[in-house]
């Protein structure tokens, strides 16, 4: 490696980034176990109909998007974000596991909305903190590197989970899985140590804001972002797909295997996309990667709605959803740690968190209706356009260079 590579590296690659990293591979480790087991959890061991789990996790998911736009306004203060952080990754680990004890569906549904709720509340914060372990022109990296390991956590943990459940059941499998969570709050402390505390120890008063972020290149930002989220499809839409194209040929079990997989390779892929988009981000602004991630998910959409039952193509399809979650995802934190105020960066990731979690509930509850009164094509071509309406978006915002760092 070159000296001006390796310099490259230590820069944006340090411990607290390190941290942050870890702790997202680790509590996706964590809590990925409890909701693949949910399903059989719920139906099987607790009796429960299929029914139940789509309230459950629709208010857990309701309830985790609101948490996040509050706890925004928490992270705001530089010394609460840190104690939200690590409050929140603990309460999750703690929360996801105790699952496995519950003895009926209303103890469950408590843990996990509870769950949802912490960790809805502890994104804000830990991407707030991310932004004072690095520095202005080297966030794209950091960011990416975060988004990385949050992938490549997605892909392992169900593989965990099958090993815990052949190995001690499915309750002790859920219980277990809190000593990943509990590691990943252990790896925010870390991280935290190598944040240097702000002169100001004064609490500031919490407040919610919005109008401030609605201004300037940040207030630019918002409307690209939420049309593409407003597009943006839940991943078990793209699994409900290939299942249902493959399967007249297949059968079900072979289809559901392969479809599996497919997923499997849609998080690899966008595992392995997000450090050289925040790279390419972090030279040539963030608009760019964006663009690029909303045309691969308008050809992501296109490619579901529109192919036949062949395997290739969906796989070509998913390999693009993936690139877009790892342009898209990256590109997002790193626009919104550059445009934001430093005093407002907590409120704007939370705002980001809320327009998120919101939009894909209407882009996943317009699309279920389309799926089911007309057919799964007219969902997909519904996601395809507001993929559409994105590029057209940030066609038309104009520039947006990154901040220079103060290090470089």
């Amino acid at each position: 490696m070159s000296t001006e590579a390796e310099n490259d590296r230590v820069r944006w690659l340090t411990p607290g980034v390190r941290g942050i990293g870890l702790a997202s591979l680790l509590s996706d480790l964590g809590h990925e176990v409890p909701t693949a087991l949910l399903p059989s959890f719920l139906t099987s061991t607790l009796g429960a109909p299929a029914a139940a789990l789509g309230l459950i996790e629709g208010i857990a998911d309701g309830v985790a998007g609101a948490a996040k736009f509050a706890g925004g306004a928490l992270a705001d203060d530089p010394l609460r974000r840190r104690t939200v952080a690590v409050g929140g990754y603990t309460a999750t680990a703690v929360l996801s596991s105790l699952i496995g004890l519950a003895m009926t569906v209303w103890q469950l549904a408590v843990l996990r909305i509870g769950a949802w709720l912490a960790r809805g509340i502890r994104g804000p914060a830990r991407n707030a903190l991310l932004a004072d372990v690095t520095s202005p022109g080297t966030y794209g990296r950091a960011y990416g590197f975060e988004r990385m390991m949050d992938n490549l956590g997605a892909v392992g943990g169900p593989l965990l989970a099958l090993a815990l459940v052949a190995a001690i059941g499915i309750r002790s499998a859920i219980l277990v899985s809190g000593v990943f969570g509990l590691a990943a709050a252990g790896s925010i402390v870390y991280a935290i140590r190598h944040i240097e505390r702000p002169v100001d120890r004064q609490r500031r008063p919490i407040r919610i804001h919005v109008r401030p972020l609605l201004r300037g290149r940040l207030g630019r930002l918002w409307v690209p972002v939420a049309a593409f989220e407003a597009g943006n499809l839940a991943t078990t839409l793209l699994i409900l797909r290939a299942t249902e194209l493959l399967t007249p040929d297949a059968g079900l079990e072979s289809a559901t295997r392969t479809a599996l997989l497919l997923y499997a390779l849609h998080n690899i892929v966008a595992s392995v996309v997000s450090i050289p988009a925040g790279r390419t981000a972090d030279r040539w602004g963030y608009p760019p990667v964006l663009g690029l991630g909303f045309l691969s998910g308008l050809v992501a959409y296109m490619l579901f709605g529109l192919a036949a039952a062949h395997s290739v193509v969906l796989a070509v399809a998913f390999i693009a959803a993936g690139l877009t979650i790892g342009l898209v995802e990256t590109a997002e934190n790193g626009a919104v740690a550059d445009a934001a105020p430093d005093d407002l960066r907590g409120s704007a990731f939370g705002l980001l968190a809320a327009i998120q979690s919101f939009g894909n509930l209407v882009a996943s509850g317009i699309a279920g209706l389309l799926w089911t009164l007309v057919s799964p094509r007219a969902a997909f071509l519904f996601a395809a356009a507001g993929m559409a309406v994105a590029v057209i978006s940030i066609l038309a915002m104009g520039g947006f260079k990154p901040r220079v760092s103060r290090e470089a």
